[in-house]
Parts: C-alpha cells; sequence; structure tokens
C-alpha cells in the first residue's frame, strides 16, 4: 500500500472535517467491507446484559441529540 501524504499542517480546520467527512462516506458507502472489531461484539453484548438486569437504559436517538444540543455551549 502506498502511502499518502497530505498537507495537513496547511488545511484549516473545516478543509480537515471535510476531508474527514469524504473519507468517511466513501468508506461507509461499503460497509460490508469494513469487518467490525472482535471487541465491538464484546461491548455490544455487555451493554444489551446491562439494559436487561436494568443497570443501565436507552433512549430515543433524536431526544438525545436534542438534549446534548441544550446542553452544550
Amino acid at each position: 500500500m502506498t502511502r499518502i501524504e497530505l498537507p495537513l499542517a496547511d488545511l484549516s480546520v473545516a478543509q480537515k472535517l471535510d476531508l474527514m467527512e469524504r473519507l468517511w462516506a466513501d468508506l461507509s458507502a461499503n460497509e460490508k467491507d469494513l469487518p467490525s472489531p472482535e471487541w465491538h461484539g464484546a461491548v455490544i453484548a455487555d451493554r444489551l446484559r446491562a439494559v436487561e438486569e436494568g443497570q443501565a437504559r436507552y433512549g430515543d436517538w433524536d431526544e438525545a441529540k436534542a438534549r446534548l444540543r441544550r446542553e452544550l455551549p
């Protein structure tokens, strides 16, 4: 694999974020080509167990985003 050199120090924050968004869009377009690490399954199993045992709870994603927008400056 060829290493790609980018002038990251010369990019603005907005340019870096745009680059990250473009990379993520490209990677996620072929998500089946991106295998999840084994530890993802373990984390999900732990979280499901915690919910089932009443040690954790979860909420609606839209409600969570709205709450974070209210709480963050």
